[in-house]
């Protein structure tokens, strides 16, 4: 500004003075009025800048949610089944970790609220509700058992919520609000079948379950396929759901020598079948039990041999030679410890995670209805192998193993389909309205319920 003009230094460090008749100017600013002015001046700029970035602010948390996402946790902390079920949790926790590593979903944390279903399917029920009225999880991870699984789809149909369920199942169901990432029947018991007939030369086959939907519903499969093959069913046999108690069974076994045992016996209870069958010198190189319930989780609590020779169906094993799965299973013993193992629920529950993960960050949204639909598009390079979600039944591609169990508790692979099976939840030997005629039967048998009453001790041990 003219009015402000300074007086150039030469390089003499000599000042032009002015004429003394010469009109008199103003005065040069002092250093320290324009040292005043520049702070007021980076003063307001600073507080323009703060109002700017606050009201910014503001906005961004209107338009954006930056609060946590809520997800559900549903498993059998206590009871028969937590044997199986807290390792799902596990697993379920470790993706959980994996993604807010990644920086979360949606530019927002992801946190968890773990329920106890207490191995009781009503409790499941309330449990769901609570996860979903009062926590606000948007989506539940959960179930091992089909009673419980039952019992918690009334609960998220009436809500229109969502439901991921990791186990391997009967099939013969089908929910919008489902997602179902376990093995359907073609996918774990009809190839098991199969196999025997092909490989072990089986003619004669044992059935036995716990007593409850699953096993029930697996024996019917099992029983349709059986007279396809021309091959006889010596025996089909329950254990209360929970029992400890195998002398029955075991005896059975004894007196029909199979050819092979095929058993849905789930939870503490596998653990006491398999503990007496070697007790009675059941041996697996005459008669083999296939397994369709225990896992390397299960086989590292019960005493080693115990189950050595036989043999298990599922679409994972922790000994599948894949980078990917070295990967899955380091990082699993890198966070709970080296001594402990995976199994297939394991894995299932861990790429469920990662699969509703990948549908969130598609449909750029936590609501439900979105999400879900988002899920019938995911597919994933899983430790098991590729696997994907289809949009019609949305049941889950995956896989089929058999596996010989080894005394360290692990499995040798005998078996393998060559790529993912199309999963098919209502098998073909029977119309679907008759298998849900079959399953809503057994549900009115059992008053109501989704497992059947203890046996009443005056009328004898007979089972349904």
């Amino acid at each position: 500004m003219a009015s402000e003009q300074s007086n150039p230094v030469t390089s003499g460090e000599s000042r032009r003075v002015p004429a003394a008749n010469a009109a008199p100017t103003e005065a040069a600013p002092s250093t320290h009025s324009r040292r005043r002015r520049w702070t007021l001046r980076t003063a307001v700029s600073l507080a323009v800048c703060t109002v700017a970035w606050l009201t910014w602010r503001g906005f961004d948390h209107l338009l954006n949610d930056r609060s946590p996402i809520i997800v559900g946790i549903l498993h059998s902390q206590t009871g028969p089944m937590a044997v199986s079920e807290l390792s799902m949790i596990d697993a379920e926790v470790l993706a959980l970790e994996e993604i807010n590593a990644e920086g979360g979903l949606l530019g927002r944390k992801v946190e968890w609220v773990i329920a106890d279903g207490a191995s009781d399917p009503p409790k499941f029920a309330k449990q769901a509700d609570r996860l979903i009225s009062k926590d606000g999880a948007c989506v539940i991870f959960g179930c091992w058992t089909s009673a419980s699984r039952k019992g918690v789809l009334p609960v998220v149909e009436a809500a229109d919520h969502l439901l991921v369920y990791p186990m391997a199942y009967e099939g013969l169901e089908q929910s919008p609000n489902i997602v179902y990432t376990g093995a359907a029947p073609n996918q774990q018991i009809t190839p098991a079948v199969q196999w025997c007939h092909e490989k072990l030369k089986a003619r004669r086959f044992f059935l036995i379950g716990s007593d409850y939907v699953w096993p029930h519903c697996v024996n019917a499969i099992i029983s349709d396929q059986l007279a396809a093959l021309g091959a006889e069913k010596v025996s089909e046999t329950y254990m209360p759901f929970g029992s400890m108690d195998a002398s029955a069974a075991v005896k059975a076994i004894l007196e029909t020598k199979p050819d092979v045992v095929l058993s849905s016996v789930v939870g503490d209870s596998a653990l006491a079948f398999a503990q007496a069958l070697r007790a009675a010198g059941v041996d697996p190189n005459s008669t083999p039990v296939l397994t369709f319930a225990l896992g390397e989780n299960e086989l590292q609590t019960m005493p080693r041999g115990c189950m050595v020779g036989n043999y298990a169906s599922w679409s994972y094993f922790q000994s599948i030679d894949r980078p990917e799965n070295l990967q899955f299973v380091n990082g699993f013993k890198a966070r709970y410890g080296r001594d402990r193992t995976v199994q297939d629920v394991m894995e299932t529950a861990y790429f469920s995670v990662k699969l509703w993960a990948q549908a969130v960050r598609e449909a750029d949204t936590i609501e439900v209805r979105a999400v879900r639909y988002a899920l019938r598009r995911q597919s994933l390079n899983a430790p098991e192998g590729t696997i994907a979600v289809d949009p019609q039944t949305q049941h889950t591609w995956r896989p089929v193993s058999i596996g010989r169990i080894r005394s360290d508790g692990q499995f040798d692979i005998v078996w393998r389909s060559r790529t993912a099976v199309r999963p098919v939840p209502f098998p073909s030997s029977r119309p679907r309205e008759v298998w849900e005629k079959f399953v809503g039967d057994l549900y009115r048998g059992w008053g109501g319920q989704w497992i059947a009453p203890l046996p009443d001790p005056t009328r004898g041990n007979s089972t349904p």
